[in-house]
């Protein structure tokens, strides 16, 4: 025999109050007597009552839903989820809205058709904003949101103008850090696996490893680029030992391609940080997981995404109020490597 489903009427029953009463106290009004209120939540408990989040959606045309679209992996679930770097965004949106009652959907948009879905979902209602994680120069995600007025926060500065709230990461500084190290480990022949060219972010880290370095007295730094996989920075370092045999600094434009240079390294029988000092970029697992540990450049992607979020909920709740940015400042973090 099932058990009879609990109304708002059992409710205001059990609390000594108005059906209406209880509504305001469930759809979190605040115009209800706290003492009332109090009195309503422990007829809730008392009841067992599970308010229809449905017909809250209709009266508060709130979802509790926030979209987080991501542009920039293969389209594929298992790639989006495997990178760290994605996988930390997700984790620190995640932790930011499951402690606010709030979940996220993942949307993935490397189409023009998948990027037009994934505005026509937040724009019908499914969800009451969007944040938006896009590693494409000149991706047209950003722009889409803005001109369609859909509250939206980006993950890094937009590559081209588009009045947009974002987070990033002062990579130059990072960087800087990095080139700062190396030099007070006394390392003269300099390299360095740069990102992908068409990136503002990787852009950013070889520019200020290369101007730091000049500061500190080396003008020449070898460079060989990588798309931030483990694979590449092998391919990257294996490139640089040819090139540049007596290499004994090297930094490496995120933690995957650090391990990756690792390797090649090991294979050719360089001890590291003994002939070769190593420095990575991110602070991501893969960093602590490497012997040796490396020795790294953070980026707090997780705090970085739950400032992303924050911001995004302020622009709900305020559609009106202009553009924001938050820029956080790098970290050296010391292992074994370098």
């Amino acid at each position: 025999m099932s058990r009879r489903t609990v109304t708002l009427e059992d409710v205001a029953k059990a609390a000594d109050v108005s059906r209406a009463t209880v509504s305001r106290v469930v759809n979190r009004k605040a115009t209800v007597d706290k003492e009332i209120q109090r009195r309503v939540l422990d007829a809730i408990a008392a009841t067992g009552y599970v308010p229809n989040a449905a017909a809250r959606t209709l009266v508060n045309r709130r979802t509790g839903i926030v979209a987080l679209v991501m542009s920039g992996s293969d389209g594929s679930a298992a790639e989006a989820f495997g990178d760290p770097f994605f996988g930390r965004i997700t984790g620190g949106v995640v932790t930011y809205l499951r402690e606010r009652a709030m979940h996220p959907t993942l949307l993935l948009a490397d189409s023009d058709e998948a990027r037009q879905e994934a505005l026509d979902f937040v724009r019908r209602g499914n969800a009451e904003g969007a944040i938006l994680v896009s590693t494409h120069p000149g991706d047209p995600l950003p722009r889409l949101f803005v001109d369609a007025g859909v509250p939206a926060v980006l993950f890094a500065r937009p590559s081209d103008p588009v009045p947009i709230s974002f987070v990033d990461l002062d990579h130059e500084a990072g960087a800087a850090l990095a080139a700062a190290h190396l030099a007070e480990r006394g390392c003269r022949q300099v390299a360095t696996i740069a990102g992908p060219a068409d990136l503002p972010a990787a852009n950013s880290r070889l520019a200020g490893f290369q101007r730091a370095m000049e500061r500190h007295g080396v003008p020449y730094v070898q460079v060989a680029h990588g798309n931030f996989t483990a694979d590449s920075g092998e391919q990257a370092m294996i490139e640089l030992l040819t090139a540049m045999p007596g290499v004994d600094g090297v930094f490496a434009a995120n933690d995957l391609m650090a391990v990756g240079a690792l390797r090649a390294l090991r294979d050719r029988g360089r001890d590291v940080p003994g002939e070769v000092a190593l420095i990575g970029f991110d602070d991501s697992e893969p960093s602590r997981m490497s012997r040796p540990r490396l020795t790294t450049i953070s980026q707090p992607v997780e705090e970085m995404a739950a400032t992303m979020t924050a911001m995004l909920l302020e622009r709900i709740a305020a559609p009106g109020v202009p553009p924001a940015s938050v820029v956080f400042q790098p970290e050296l973090i010391r292992r074994e490597s370098a």
